[in-house]
């Protein structure tokens, strides 16, 4: 399996960013007598992401995927 990571180009961070993302999702929505909400079965059916930017140094155009893979 490969994960995806980020890294900053611009001052090396790997471990801190901003990402910007919308998802549609499909949920059952179980509400109890008393009106309590409990969402089960969420899918995904689509997921974007539309910015991703460095906590450290605030730059989102030297933000780069690194794709690692795992030991699953």
């Amino acid at each position: 399996m490969t994960n995806l990571r980020y890294r900053c180009e611009n001052c090396g961070n790997v471990t801190r960013f901003d990402v910007t993302r919308t998802q549609t999702t499909k949920s059952f929505y179980h509400y109890s007598l008393g009106g309590e909400l409990s969402i089960e079965g969420q899918e995904i059916l689509a997921d974007e992401v539309s910015e991703v930017s460095c906590r450290w140094c605030s730059s989102s155009k030297s933000v780069v995927e690194v794709y690692e893979e795992s030991e699953d």
